[in-house]
Parts: structure tokens; sequence; C-alpha cells
């Protein structure tokens, strides 16, 4: 590591629990962000900053007046651009040290599966529960842990489901998939800006420490908070043994590349 890095990541290095050796995993993480918005926008960013060396960043949507409220990696100049493509210049721009693919498209569970068999880590930063089953069959699929948040009104939730490990549940195993569920989206029932700040930071940092192997990731865990209250709480729950996702996951595969 030269000196520029070791300056740039100095206060990681610090950290007994990160150190130099942590700080190199990061640098030679690959990480999939699905979603460059909301959550998206905090997760990234924290994560371009910590020094992840390289973030895959996937949005087919153009930047709109009314993202900008609470979606901070884009500004008042990219109206009407592709959020991936001004994602990666906002992320370039913070860190250059990086490397980040944009890509404008619409994920399928095919492309979704080689994109992260590509990658160490996913972050699932959706807003809808397609997309979301759709992540979570792709790295059941591929073993490739997932840390995956939400956030509507007042309130988010953050949970950590690492398929490199038996024992993990899936996303399907905490909320089954159903044709009959209602959902909210933002365009229709609001969301407070700062809420998918907090609920995108939580994710960098699940990130962060699967990364570098350190603490106790969310893992049947969901973290849950109150904006309005200003209250978290913690949910466990373990695997469904008959879930129809990952009861049947393939046999596991190496650890991520960073390690």
């Amino acid at each position: 590591m030269d000196d520029i890095r070791l300056m740039r990541y100095a206060r990681h290095i610090l950290l007994d629990e990160l150190g130099i050796e942590g700080q190199e995993r990061l640098l030679a993480a690959r990480v999939l962000i699905v979603g460059a918005g909301g959550l998206g926008s905090p997760a990234a960013l924290y994560l371009a900053a910590a020094g992840v060396g390289r973030i895959v960043l996937v949005d087919d949507d153009v930047v709109e007046l009314s993202n900008l409220q609470r979606q901070i990696l884009h500004d008042t100049s990219g109206l009407g651009r592709h959020k991936a493509q001004s994602g990666r210049d906002a992320l370039l721009a913070l860190n250059p040290d990086i490397e980040v693919q944009a890509l404008v498209e619409r994920l399928d569970d095919a492309r979704l599966i080689a994109l992260a068999t590509q990658v160490d880590l996913v972050l699932d930063c959706c807003d809808n529960f397609a997309t979301r089953h759709a992540i979570n069959r792709a790295c059941v699929a591929t073993r490739t842990p997932l840390v995956s948040g939400a956030a509507i009104k007042f309130s988010g939730q953050v949970s950590v489901y690492d398929l490199r490990d038996e024992a993990s549940p899936c996303y399907h195993c905490l909320f089954p998939e159903a044709d009959d569920l209602e959902e909210l989206r933002c365009a229709t029932t609001g969301v407070l800006g700062p809420l998918l700040g907090m609920v995108g930071s939580v994710q960098a940092a699940e990130a962060i420490k699967l990364i570098a192997g350190m603490g106790e990731p969310l893992v049947g865990r969901l973290l849950s908070v109150d904006a309005l209250r200003m209250q978290w709480h913690t949910i466990r729950f373990k695997r469904d043994p008959d879930c129809l996702v990952c009861a049947r996951r393939p046999p596991a595969a190496a650890g991520c590349s960073g390690d």
C-alpha cells in the first residue's frame, strides 16, 4: 500500500479490528449494488470512500427532480441522466482510486446470476419486492453474501443473508414471495429523506464488516428503525427448512476473493 492510500484510508487503518489487512481486503473487493437511488446513494458513497476496489452500479432509471430530496448521489446538473452513470461519476469524483462500472439495464434472473458470480458481495438497494426476490434467488444460487435494505415513510430495515453458511436464512425465509402482497411505494406514500441515509449507511457498514471479516454481521437478525420515534429494534429469525428458494441450495464454493 503506497503513501497516498495510507493517508486516504488512515482512519480505517487505525482501527485494530480492520487495520491494513482489512483495508487491503476492501481494495481487492468487488461489490454489486442494485439500485442507485435512495438506499444506493449513501451505501455506494460510503463504500467508494472506504476504498472498495470495484463497484458495479446497476440502475435503468433516470434522475428526476423529485429524486433529489433523498438520492444524494445525484445533483441538479444530473437531471435526465441515467442514475448509474451519474452515480459512477460521483463515486469516481469522491475516490479516483477505485473502479466503478455503470450498468444501465433491468436485470433478469440469468443476468443477476452472471453478475453475482463475478463479485464478492451484493447490496440490494432496490425499491420493489419482485427485484428483491430475484436478487435473493441469484445470491442463493451463487452463494454470494447479500446485504438487503428497505425504507418507506418513517420505517426502515436491514438484514444480512450470508449464503455461504448452511445455517443462514435467505430473504425468502423471512419474506416469502406472494402475488397478493400489497406494496408501498415512495412515489405514492412518501419517505423521509434522511431515513434512506440511515438505512443505506447501515448497509455499507455491514458490507465493510463482511469484506474485512470483522465483527458480527446482521445474519439471522432484522434491524428495524422507526425514525418518527427514533427507536431501533432487532428481530431474530431462522432459516426455513422448507424454504422454496434456499432449502436445496447448491454446494458451497470457495470464499470471497478478498479473504
